[in-house]
């Protein structure tokens, strides 16, 4: 049986859950910390973790930028092939971090999107709770701790 009511701001609760959609705007005190002495992933919590996915998705998407911007404009007639090789091993870091943020932006994405359909902050293994301290040091987690570790130790058992 699937329960569904909107709420105000069109926050919605599906099950038990709320999901906040993207254009719905939450007011959090200034210094706003989500706390275990409120409803887990309430509307304030959801508001929290999406304003920090999207403060991080915001500087990743910058510094991105500035990785292309630097890489358009570095002169590239160097001098000597120590120099040539220097720079290329530098461009190739920069865009190897780059891919890296590419993929930290499409985790965070989901991440979004998974507080707009009220499934942020359970696990999708087990849909227990993942946890406000897990979320705060890792906002993307899509696990619990339990179910990371088992995930782990099966990949190390599996040589992968």
């Amino acid at each position: 049986m699937n329960k569904s009511a909107t709420l105000d701001n069109g926050i919605t609760r599906e099950d038990g859950r709320y999901a906040l959609p993207s254009t719905t705007l939450i007011d959090l005190p200034k210094g706003y910390r989500p706390s275990n002495d409120e409803e887990y992933m309430n509307p304030k919590h959801l508001a929290y973790f999406r304003n920090k996915l999207r403060e991080w998705r915001d500087q990743l998407v910058e510094e991105s930028r500035q990785t292309m911007e630097n890489l358009r404009d570095e002169v590239r007639d160097v001098g000597d092939e120590a120099e040539r090789a220097t720079r290329e091993t530098e461009n190739s870091l920069e865009l190897r971090t780059r891919d890296r943020y590419r993929k930290l932006i499409s985790k965070i994405d989901k991440a979004l999107r998974r507080i707009e359909e009220g499934r942020y902050g359970y696990c999708e293994e087990t849909d227990e709770e993942i946890g406000l301290e897990r979320l705060d040091a890792r906002p993307i987690a899509t696990l619990s701790l339990d179910a990371q570790e088992r995930r782990e130790h099966l990949q190390k058992q599996m040589g992968d």
